[in-house]
């Protein structure tokens, strides 16, 4: 069986980070991992999304709508865009963080009201949290990312020892105590809430 991730955000969240560390824990546990990432105007703030599958043998890192079993959303509006590609019971994190588009901020169109209420209805299976404000009283706002991929660790099946190696090979070591830290307390956010068993 084929576990299929979808992590998005806009430029600058660290995605692409976030990302790299899911297939290098996949790698560790022995999974064949496949990667796909789209991030055209990242650097102007514009849409990222990273795409993970794993398992005993994947032959394509494109993952097909309604299969995804886990989405990780570092801004709330990019969680919506990529609703098609999750399954029914797909396990969505999504962070509170709105970024404003400069075709808002200019007045050529409006950001949405959402909230954990309206994205509880595109969502069956949702953890909405402010992953910056965790980050934050950890001491560093950058770990957003780390911290919504702990949450959604718990429902990922990868051994802790193969996350803890992830980050640890994928982040500078002056950042890798920060980043492990943040890692649990994504993990803590949902455990403790009772979202997952």
């Amino acid at each position: 069986m084929t576990t299929s991730v979808v992590f998005v955000g806009v430029g600058g969240q660290g995605i692409l980070l976030a990302s790299e560390i899911i297939a290098q824990a996949a790698v560790v546990a022995g999974f064949d991992v496949k990667t796909n990432e789209v991030h055209g105007m990242a650097q102007r703030g514009g849409s990222v999304v990273a795409q993970v599958r794993y398992g005993k043998k994947v032959y394509s890192p494109l993952i097909p709508r309604r299969t995804a079993s886990v989405l990780g959303a570092l801004e709330v509006v990019e969680s919506l865009r990529w609703t098609d590609y999750l399954a029914a019971d797909a396990f969505a994190v999504v962070s509170s963080q709105r970024i404003v588009p400069v075709t808002v901020s200019g007045g050529a169109a409006t950001y949405p009201e959402l909230n954990e209420t309206v994205l509880s209805r595109y969502f069956s299976n949702l953890v909405y949290l402010d992953a910056v404000e965790k980050a934050t009283e950890l001491g560093n706002a950058k770990a957003s990312n780390v911290l919504l991929l702990g949450a959604m660790s718990t429902r990922l099946h990868l051994p802790r020892e193969a996350w803890e190696e992830a980050i640890r090979s994928s982040v500078k070591p002056k950042f890798v105590e920060i980043n492990l830290r943040a890692f649990e307390a994504g993990r803590a956010a949902v455990l403790e809430n009772g979202t997952v068993g």
